[in-house]
């Protein structure tokens, strides 16, 4: 069946096929799971040889067995470059599975892709979640909620003839869905001989909104239970709260590192963060940081891309590079009897890229098509244009870490080779580290990086000032038919270094901040059913910090939507009660529980620890602080903090219907702002 649609919001043609497959558990569902790998995973699988690397149609080839209880389904997705035919996508896919079907499935491919299901098999054990979910799971699809060492047996006795014999059995020849999305007006795009899907859009009607009522019942038959779940079970005692011991040392030539050891599980996760990141680009590099984390890995001097991907993937480390506003970081998860291997060949990465062109160009293209893939994504939009309304034209706090397509024709291998000499360095570096190693362990596999890693000055920018607005107004961002409005309100607020930076966050929990705790939800989703959720919150580092408020909401209300947030915010400090401080306390006191359960937990009060230099008992003084507060001192939190009449408001929607109707908010016209938030990325 082949299917299009055009999108009258996409910048870029895609492509998904799908085939229908086999329930969760059946024995051929390990079999297909190794096969998506195969086709999709790491360099030298024949789908990205072809269509990246040969065909240069597209980024990346994603693809996944979806299994569910009754059937499941082997799925392929490619997001082509601008432009591209879908044909010419689809062609390449028939040329990946020819190669596929010529070219012998190595032991080492195979043992790569089980090492790698094998830590993802653990790590889905990693909280007490992740246990009751999979006991669960076990028990209604596979009959047993002891069926975890079939399971993993299944999973490891996968064979080449087996996973021969299901491309053979589902894929080869076998029929399929392929659906065709391409930008509107562009139709010439999708797979020849394609049908119109019947894609219903909702048209923006203003004043259609039925109301909600809340409190109307509804009549159902509830299903047959053991127990009267009419009656909320009676709460517990506040969990007394275990916090691990922290280690924390620094390497000969600067590296400041801090550990948990934990010996649950057989895995580490780690992070190696350097400071500086996009803040240490200009305007006119902007996006030099990204392309260098996108290459950083791809190769060194002595290994080839592909061959350093599958060192790593025989290892079961998966390493993850990417920059943020104020880091550069390395992070990953790997086997704890392999973390000496996996920091070789990070050491090997970092010390001795291979800067290969091939990879820079690939890299280049991918952030294009990201560029020009976030264009279209009105929460990337909204987040673009809070920061610019928040921090100024100019500022790089403004600009996407992506940089722009005019600086992708100007920067060189030769500007990544210089950031790296003249930014990464170890004194302004730490590692975080969790994991089933302890102290001796983690500095044994470092020892070759302190070796000879060496130190270079870097001066970080001067901490920016952002204005906080002394009056509302509003900026909105025309797409045009857009059935729904992203809002993003907020101002800069307190950093995360400031004194109040806890407690004020505690007290958003009963506004935005506690899901359908909070008035956010119950008066917007619940009560009126404008959106399918809202939230709000606090972030900050020791530089900056903001306060935000974020939803998307049916485009025909949006006046009535951003008004009644307003309204809500406006009474917050005056209305808030001692419930909502005992719900508060509660929650925040039940929830620190869980603080240091899993390996990513753990890792991210290390990452507090690191960045803002807290005593490792923090969680336990933040309790503290907390059990102590009153209502009085919330009602002064929100009034200081929660600022309705001077706050940016930033809408992301359709113009023709909602902008003229936005003055009635009652900040003054709204500010188009397309030019500018285009011209960031352009």
């Amino acid at each position: 069946v082949l299917l299009y649609h055009e999108d009258n919001f996409a910048q870029l043609p895609q492509l998904t096929m799908v085939w229908p497959t086999v329930e969760q558990y059946h024995p051929d569902s390990y079999a297909l799971n190794v096969l998506t790998e195969l086709l999709t995973d790491g360099k030298e699988a024949p789908l990205n040889e072809v269509l990246i690397d040969e065909a240069k149609v597209a980024a990346s080839v994603g693809g996944f067995n979806y299994d569910s209880e009754l059937a499941g389904e082997l799925i392929l997705q490619v997001s082509a470059f601008s432009g591209t035919d879908l044909d010419a996508v689809a062609a390449a896919l028939q040329d990946g599975f020819a190669r596929f079907e010529t070219e012998p499935i190595s032991d080492e491919a195979l043992q790569r892709i089980k090492i790698r299901q094998e830590v993802n098999f653990y790590a889905g054990l990693n909280s007490v979640l992740g246990k009751g979910a999979q006991l669960a799971q076990y028990s209604m699809f596979a009959g047993n909620p002891g069926y975890i060492d079939e399971d993993l047996a299944r999973l490891q006795a996968v064979t080449a003839e087996d996973v021969r014999r299901v491309y053979e059995t589902y894929l080869k020849d076998q029929p399929y869905v392929a659906t065709s999305f391409v930008p509107k007006g562009a139709p010439e795009l999708a797979i020849e001989g394609s049908s119109v899907a019947e894609v219903v859009i909702e048209p923006i009607v203003q004043g259609a909104e039925d109301d909600v009522d809340p409190t109307a019942s509804a009549s159902y038959e509830k299903t047959p239970s053991l127990i009267d779940r009419s009656v909320e079970p009676p709460y517990g005692a506040t969990p007394a709260l275990a916090t691990p011991d922290v280690w924390q040392t620094e390497t000969e030539n600067g590296i400041s590192v801090y550990g948990i050891s934990d010996s649950e599980l057989p895995l580490v996760q780690f992070s190696m963060v350097v400071e500086g990141g996009h803040l240490l680009d200009t305007p006119e590099t902007a996006g030099t940081a990204n392309l260098l984390a996108e290459i950083l890995t791809k190769g060194t001097a002595t290994k080839t891309p592909a061959e350093f991907d599958n060192a790593l993937a025989l290892l079961g480390a998966e390493v993850d590079v990417f920059v943020t506003t104020e880091t550069f970081e390395i992070s990953g998860e790997t086997l704890a009897r392999n973390l000496d291997a996996t920091m070789a060949l990070i050491t090997e990465a970092l010390l001795e890229p291979r800067w290969d062109e091939t990879e820079f160009d690939l890299a280049v293209s991918r952030t294009r098509d990201a560029i020009q893939a976030g264009r279209q994504q009105p929460n990337t939009i909204a987040g673009r244009a809070f920061n610019w309304v928040t921090y100024g034209p100019g500022s790089m706090r403004s600009m996407s870490t992506l940089g722009s397509e005019r600086n992708l024709e100007t920067i060189t291998i030769e500007d990544l080779q210089a950031w790296k000499q003249n930014y990464l360095t170890p004194q302004l570096s730490s590692l975080r580290i969790v994991g089933n190693v302890d102290e001796a362990d983690v500095l044994a596999a470092l020892d070759e990086l302190t070796e000879q890693w060496q130190p270079v000055d870097v001066t970080l920018p001067a901490p920016e000032q952002a204005v906080t607005p002394t009056g509302s107004k509003v900026y909105f961002y025309d797409v045009p038919g857009a059935s729904q409005s992203v809002f993003r309100f907020g101002y800069p607020a307190l950093k995360r270094t400031d004194e109040q930076y806890d407690v004020t966050g505690v007290m958003n929990y009963r506004l935005g901040g506690g899901g359908f705790a909070s008035r956010l939800t119950q008066e917007l989703r619940e009560g009126k059913g404008y959106t399918y959720g809202i939230g709000s919150s606090f972030s900050g580092t020791d530089q900056v910090g903001t306060f935000g408020i974020f939803s998307g909401v049916r485009s025909n209300v949006t006046l009535e939507a951003a008004s009644l947030v307003r309204d809500i915010m406006r009474d917050y400090a005056a209305t808030y009660t001692q419930n909502d401080l005992d719900v508060t306390q509660s929650f925040f006191t039940k929830s620190q529980a869980r603080r240091f359960e899993s390996l990513g937990a753990k890792l991210n009060v290390l990452s507090d620890i690191a960045d803002y230099d807290l005593p490792y008992d923090y969680v336990a003084q933040q309790i503290e602080k907390v059990e102590a507060l009153t209502v009085e001192d919330m009602q002064a939190l929100a009034a200081d903090n929660i600022r309705p009449d001077a706050m940016n408001y930033i809408i992301v929607g359709d113009a023709e219907t909602q902008l003229p109707r936005l003055a009635d908010l009652g900040f003054g016209e709204p500010v188009l702002i397309n030019e500018e938030i285009d011209g960031l990325t352009e």
